[in-house]
């Protein structure tokens, strides 16, 4: 019996990694492939070598100085930070901000596993935040997707801790590797300086999911409003043009200060909406990166 991982992963191999793949692998570009270096054997020297790799031991005994001859290790360790706080339910039922956060967990681990990449995951509410140590397989990739499934209660009275969820992140993330955050960055505490930290060790990259019911208020009379965060409710007239100002000034105001602190801190904040087909928002994602100056 498959599960609803298994399902959902079998879907998006068809629908999107089979139109990624290949053109994804070896597409983002980071100064911080590797974690170390392999020794593969040696050479004579020559002009223009660096003496520090003479092997003394080898050029005494051949009476000919001899190298030390050392590739890089290109596998590359990649850290989802998955937010499941309860903001994150907004949008159409079964396109809802957590299913598309689902659907792209799952795409760039199979997309980074099938690489030879290690990718981990974190997965951060309001509540202890859960961890998948890093692997490659198609089987970790379902991992990641069965924690995923598990549901945590919503808790209310409290909004997402960006800040700690980002600190988070850099105390997982002890080596040097591309953490990528999806998020819908609706939340509070000093988040910007959490993110400058977290980007001095790693590069990161931030995957910012979006629905219109982040940014829309309907025209329908008199509702009932609910942060979905707090669980906090409020009767408003959504025709009253004023709150739609008010609304759209303070989204506006949101978006200009996420911007500006991503800018502060170096990293690239790619919108992602619900309603855009996954495999086109990717490439575009991956276009934007590796336009960027390395």
């Amino acid at each position: 019996m498959t599960t609803a991982s298994e399902r959902l992963l079998l879907r998006l191999e068809w629908k999107v990694v089979r139109r990624l793949d290949g053109r994804l692998q070896g597409a983002h570009r980071t100064a911080h492939r590797g974690s170390g270096i392999d020794f593969t054997g040696l050479r004579a020297y020559g002009d223009g070598d660096d003496a520090r790799h003479i092997d003394w031991n080898v050029t005494a005994r051949l009476d000919e100085p001899h190298l030390r001859v050392f590739t890089e290790d290109r596998e590359l360790t990649v850290w989802l930070v998955l937010d499941r706080s309860a903001s994150m339910t907004a949008g159409r039922p079964g396109r809802g901000k957590h299913d598309v956060l689902a659907e792209l967990a799952l795409v760039l681990a199979r997309l980074f596993g099938r690489g030879g990449n290690r990718v981990g995951a974190l997965l951060f509410d309001t509540g202890a935040p859960r961890v998948v140590p890093p692997g490659t397989s198609r089987r970790h990739a379902l991992r990641i997707g069965a924690e995923l499934e598990r549901t945590s209660e919503a808790r209310g009275g409290t909004t997402t801790d960006l800040a700690e969820m980002l600190d988070a992140a850099g105390r997982l993330a002890r080596r040097r590797a591309l953490v990528v955050v999806l998020s819908d960055f609706i939340g509070d505490g000093d988040w910007e300086r959490s993110l400058q930290r977290l980007a001095r060790r790693h590069e990161v990259v931030a995957l910012r999911i979006v629905d219109t019911a982040d940014d829309v208020l309907p025209e329908a009379g008199l509702i009932v409003v609910e942060d979905a965060e707090t669980g906090e409710q409020l009767v408003v007239d959504s025709a009253d043009p004023l709150l739609r100002v008010r609304l759209r000034a303070a989204v506006d105001a949101r978006d200009a200060r996420l911007e500006a602190g991503m800018r502060r801190a170096g990293v690239p904040v790619h919108r992602v909406d619900t309603g855009r087909d996954l495999a086109e928002a990717l490439v575009e994602v991956v276009a934007r990166t590796g336009n960027r100056s390395p």
